[in-house]
């Protein structure tokens, strides 16, 4: 059945491998089923939620979308654009804040964790991101979001904010509450050195993650240096329990394979890590190498990212634009 897809990822630059496994060669996959309609969106609005350099923040918007491009996403398939380029986005959020609930937004985890022990110091942006994120999904009637397990609080209160204003305003299905698309292999790619961490940006060891832009010699180095466990790669998936850092490169060899990984462990069950490293740093090569050359290529043109940018919103500002249009007549603006 086709499907209606939004997803977004903010532009925090020098994206990696997780992003790239856990999210976007999902988004590849998704845009290439038959009859899929997909919008993708850098959610530069959400990433102000924390204090951001101006020129730092513009490179990394175009960084994302030319990693988006690098990766298959076609704009002439999918819609490709950054947020604050559709004020449809923040004018309906505005409008959905006056429908969410205090109650709701206390009980999001997320923002526990990224405020910290001082929440009196965090922006209300942060605060108020889940209803942001309900804006950008709801203005494109999506009944799809690609999200991981952390994102997946956040769609449930994207559900609730649309059946309330739905029975508010006695206005059936006006806002469709979207389903979730949870990845069920290979969502969360776990840190080189540490198998029980998410892959990470904000991580201080370059060696935790595979950079988008790693040369070859680097990825061989940081895969070579991997943590692992001193025993034997098993033969069934059982036996994976309480290892996570084999897991870990398992899945994601397994991954970029394209298969399961019980395929996989037939393949190495019983052999040492150094041959999976070495069959994994190969694939890692095939897969990174031409996307970091495609990233780099497309960082040198930035008008050419710039376009299609703004070709992208001015598609999305169509449909964003006329949800808001129906939404302002329903309220009685």
């Amino acid at each position: 059945m086709a499907k209606k897809i939004f997803s977004g990822v903010q532009p925090t630059g020098n994206l990696h491998l997780g992003n790239y496994l856990g999210a976007i060669k999902n988004f590849v996959e998704l845009q290439n089923e038959k009859d899929n309609n997909c919008i993708y969106c850098v959610v530069d609005l959400h990433a102000i939620t924390l204090k951001q350099d101006p020129k730092e923040l513009k490179n990394n918007i175009r960084e994302t979308a030319a990693t988006f491009l690098a990766s298959g996403l076609n704009p002439n398939k999918s819609i490709l654009f950054n947020q604050s380029l559709v004020p449809a986005h923040s004018e309906g959020s505005w409008i959905l804040s006056c429908i969410g609930r205090m109650g709701w937004l206390n009980r999001m985890t997320q923002f526990k964790e990224k405020a910290g022990k001082d929440k009196e110091k965090a922006s209300v942006g942060l605060y108020i991101y889940p209803i942001l994120m309900a804006a950008d999904i709801m203005l494109y009637d999506a009944t799809h979001v690609p999200v991981g397990d952390d994102q997946k609080q956040h769609l449930e209160l994207c559900r609730d904010i649309a059946q309330k204003f739905n029975n508010d305003y006695n206005v059936e299905d006006f806002l469709v509450p979207p389903e979730p698309l949870i990845q069920k292999q290979f969502s969360r790619i776990m840190s080189l050195k540490d198998g029980s961490k998410k892959m990470s940006k904000s991580d201080v060891s370059d060696l935790s993650r595979i950079n988008l832009k790693d040369s070859k010699d680097l990825i061989i180095n940081k895969i070579k240096k991997a943590k692992t466990d001193p025993h034997p790669i098993p033969n069934i998936v059982e036996e994976l329990e309480n290892r996570p850092e084999a897991e870990n490169l398992l899945g994601i060899y397994s991954s970029l394979k394209n298969q399961n990984i019980n395929t996989t462990l037939k393949e190495f069950g019983g052999k040492n890590f150094s041959e999976l490293k070495t069959n994994l740093s190969e694939q890692l090569i095939d897969k990174i190498s031409p996307m970091a050359k495609e990233i780099n290529k497309l960082l040198n043109d930035p008008a050419y990212l710039d376009k299609i940018l703004l070709d992208g919103a001015e598609k999305a500002n169509d449909i964003a634009e006329n949800k808001v249009k129906e939404m302002k007549k329903i309220i009685g603006f």
